[in-house]
């Protein structure tokens, strides 16, 4: 319990002070969508089905060490977080699914520069622009 509080409070803290310094953001309602393309340690911000995401990587020679936290949007008390690390090649994607058959795309970009959520129509929500 104390562990999915850290990651609760890490998320919080993260989306606010990667949101304050993020040029490429869309409301969406009441949360913010950041769905880049973001350099490193700056977030992605996004709802996919019932999931809240938020996903940010650093710089590992041209490839991409992502690490995402995902949890159930509706939890008020913080048992459904579960983090997901990964290393990305530059053009790699890692795919985040969800019980409600929807996925969230991430990729790296060339030489590791850029992380950017591709193929968001997909299920149902705006699409990031550019790579």
């Amino acid at each position: 319990m104390i562990k999915l509080r850290r990651i609760s409070f890490l998320v919080a803290a993260l989306s606010t002070l990667f949101v304050l310094g993020s040029e490429t953001y869309v409301h969406a309602g009441d949360q913010v969508e950041v769905l880049g393309p973001v350099g490193p340690h700056q977030p992605i911000l996004t709802t996919v089905g019932s999931k809240r995401v938020i996903a940010f990587y650093t710089p590992s020679s041209d490839n991409c060490d992502l690490q995402a936290v995902v949890w159930d949007n509706t939890d008020v008390n913080d048992t459904t977080a579960a983090r997901v690390r990964v290393n990305l090649s530059p053009g790699q994607m890692v795919q985040i699914d969800t019980p409600e058959q929807r996925s969230l795309n991430l990729q790296c970009g060339d030489h590791g520069k850029t992380l950017v959520v591709v193929d968001h129509e997909a299920f149902g929500d705006k699409k990031a622009s550019g790579h």
